[in-house]
């Protein structure tokens, strides 16, 4: 039983098909084909890309039932065994892509093979911090959706409204606990956002949009910080905040709503100015000593655990803001020389596949 009431009544709503707002729809996958057949700087990526995908072919699904990441220190078993079955997350995205790009059957038929054997297996916990890492199968069910076999695409959609429903209704989300307005959060509401589009499930949409407002209430300020700078002293957990929010921004606009970047809560935070806050230390102009007053007993635990990036003092470096600058460039394409100096110019499949998305 969902313990979530919904309290308008959706059937009064109008239903509108979201159709690849996850991942690349149609007009941009037709434009990343005609880079592949007339760009030579593409046509090389792709080479790299497509042997990937032959190899895929030939490997086997490694799904694990519970994804343990969250709180676990380096070198810890369970989190070792995650990261092995996780691999599996870029082989699906890689295998959706390759048949949108393709249409040959053969890597449909083996993504649908990964996604179904993850759908069986996997059983979601509620934690998003362990939840966000399946980004890339959402995605990859979002570019392959409309030609999956019915009971695969049944069992595949059951797992991931299953995967939204339990961070919905997670202890973690409950009112006073800080895993509901910190990071935790920031994750939750991408996940269940992200799932909702894929499924055209109005109901987890609403519900993401809602509480991305609360968030950027609560847990950014007008001066740009973040209450999880403000825990952790770490511009690295601004970022890991600000990612998912920009995430789940651009798929908002992408479905032609609300533009949450500029969005102003009623105590005028807002995603645009968390991000601004971050430019002057991304180019240098202002320095930051990472966790030199977490409030966070793991931040230290890592730091014991000699965990690159961790160790209080350390200096923020601003290629860690590179997450941030690749999404939010999408809204503010003054950004794109700062992203260039940054990555130092540097261009793979990553980058081509980002920029088909930007407006135009």
């Amino acid at each position: 039983m969902r313990k979530f009431v919904v309290t308008i009544a959706f059937a009064s709503l109008s239903f509108v098909s979201f159709g690849q707002i996850v991942s690349l729809n149609s007009n941009e996958t037709a434009k990343l084909k005609s880079a592949i057949k007339n760009d030579t700087e593409t046509q090389k990526l792709y080479q790299g890309f497509e042997k990937s995908a032959l190899i895929y072919l030939e490997d086997q699904p490694n799904p694990i039932d519970t994804i343990r990441t969250e709180g676990l220190l380096k070198g810890n078993p369970k989190k070792v065994k995650t990261q092995q079955a996780l691999a599996d997350m870029n082989k699906m995205f890689t295998l959706a892509l390759a048949y949108r790009i393709t249409g040959d059957q053969k890597y449909l038929n083996k993504c649908v093979e990964f996604l179904s054997a993850w759908a069986k297996n996997n059983k979601p916990n509620g934690d998003p911090i362990d939840d966000t890492n399946l980004d890339p199968a959402v995605e990859a069910y979002d570019l392959i959706k409309t030609d999956i076999p019915a009971t695969a695409k049944k069992e595949i959609e059951k797992w991931l409204s299953e995967t939204a429903w339990a961070e919905i209704n997670s202890k973690r989300m409950k009112p006073g606990r800080g895993t509901a307005i910190n990071n935790w959060n920031a994750h939750r509401l991408k996940e269940v956002g992200e799932i909702g589009y894929a499924l055209n499930n109005q109901e987890l949409v609403k519900w993401a949009i809602d509480n991305l407002k609360s968030h950027i209430n609560i847990n950014l300020y007008a001066d740009g910080t973040s209450l999880d700078f403000k825990e952790r002293d770490a511009m690295h957990y601004h970022i890991y905040d600000l990612e998912p929010m920009l995430k789940l921004a651009i798929m908002i606009d992408r479905a032609n709503s609300t533009n949450f970047y500029t969005y102003e809560s009623p105590k005028e935070s807002s995603i645009k100015k968390s991000v601004e806050w971050l430019i002057p230390y991304i180019k240098g102009e202002k320095q930051h000593e990472e966790y030199v007053n977490t409030k966070v007993k793991f931040d230290r635990d890592r730091a014991k655990n000699n965990e690159p990036g961790f160790a209080p003092g350390s200096m923020f470096k601003p290629g860690l803001a590179l997450p941030v600058l690749r999404l939010s460039v999408y809204f503010d394409p003054t950004q794109k020389d700062l992203l260039q100096k940054v990555s130092g110019g540097q261009h793979n499949w990553q980058n081509v596949l980002e920029e088909l998305k930007h407006k135009q």
